[in-house]
């Protein structure tokens, strides 16, 4: 029997995201501002996080139906204690093919060796801008560029594959795009930028703020000649360019002006065990009280091939369609799921 299983658009269930905390020690305006995310917010206690054996059992079952791919996330992941642990533990589960880990890189440098002995593939790093003071209010809390900039060099030499990723805000940061270009060019790392995505419910997002993906090719492309390139697999969702005459690339996430819902291929598990379909879900199906109620992995496994038959999300594509009539939408928040 073909393990694969398809949603209601006929799209496989390929790669999961792993929210391990819904912690950040960053408060980015677009994800985890601060005047919401203060020091008395209540973050999820320990006992309703999925414990390290919660999360390689249900990656064993996601495995079991066709899924390959496994990224960690948060909150910022490097905060849950013990982490390499966990990344070992889904290295030696059955059908576990690509770990990645995408993490704001505070606190990569002394995690990065730990990490790829455990069995990490690669990490993407999240970095806005390569000046100190912009990057100071973009994160909320003054972080140094140059702490971000050590623990990508770390991980590169401990032989991780990295890539960097950029959300790009008119008016706040879109006069880095070149700079963030010129740099990573010549430290050999790809770097990928992303538009601002409405994301959550709290980060003030306007359309007016995109800067549409087509804008950052020709401010590169005058200065640095690029080409496009065919994307890795089925689902990529950067799309790809080199610089003319060398191996060397960016990408681009255009998740707003060239939705790519019609082949992602992503679910997500929350920091609290929820499964959720779309990065702009509502709502999201519990895994956790199944598990602890002593669930067998079939039966478990039969509840998430229900979850993925019924999707049919589209957000992104129904954003462009309808923005700026977009009714107003209820979403999950980034720091609870991932990027």
């Amino acid at each position: 029997m073909n393990k694969q299983v398809f949603d209601s658009q006929k799209r496989p269930l390929r790669d999961l995201r792993i929210s391990v905390t819904d912690k950040c020690n960053f408060r980015c305006q677009y994800c985890m501002p601060a005047e919401i995310f203060g020091p008395d917010y209540p973050f999820l206690p320990q006992h309703k996080l999925l414990t390290f054996e919660e999360i390689t059992r249900l990656t064993s079952i996601f495995t079991s139906m066709g899924v390959e791919k496994i990224r960690i996330t948060g909150g910022e992941p490097l905060m849950r204690r013990n982490i390499a642990d966990l990344i070992g533990m889904i290295r030696e589960v059955e059908g576990v093919r690509d770990i990645a880990m995408t993490t704001n890189g505070s606190l990569l440098a002394k995690h990065a060796e730990e990490l790829k002995r455990a069995g990490l593939d690669r990490v993407t790093v999240s970095l806005d801008s390569l000046d100190d003071e912009r990057f100071g209010v973009i994160n909320g809390r003054g972080y140094r560029v140059s702490q971000i900039l050590q623990g990508i060099e770390a991980a590169a030499e401990a032989g991780l594959g990295v890539k960097i990723n950029m959300v790009v805000q008119r008016g706040v940061n879109d006069q880095d795009i070149l700079p963030m270009a010129r740099y990573f060019r010549e430290k050999g790392h790809i770097l990928r930028f992303i538009e601002f995505m409405d994301v959550g419910n709290s980060n003030g997002w306007k359309l007016d703020q995109v800067v549409p993906s087509r804008e950052i090719i020709q401010m590169i492309h005058s200065e640095m000649p690029l080409e496009p390139t065919n994307p890795n697999y089925y689902g990529e969702v950067a799309s790809r360019y080199r610089y003319v005459g060398t191996d060397q690339e960016i990408g681009l996430i255009s998740s707003v002006t060239q939705a790519f819902c019609s082949t992602c291929t992503r679910a997500r598990l929350s920091a609290e065990g929820k499964m959720y379909n779309c990065l702009f879900a509502s709502n999201g199906e519990d895994l956790r009280e199944p598990l602890r109620e002593g669930k067998s992995d079939e039966e478990i496994q039969e509840m998430i091939r229900s979850i993925w038959h019924r999707r049919d999300d589209r957000y992104s594509e129904e954003r462009l369609k309808n923005t700026p009539g977009l009714p107003k939408r209820n979403k999950v928040e980034m720091s609870h799921i991932g990027g």
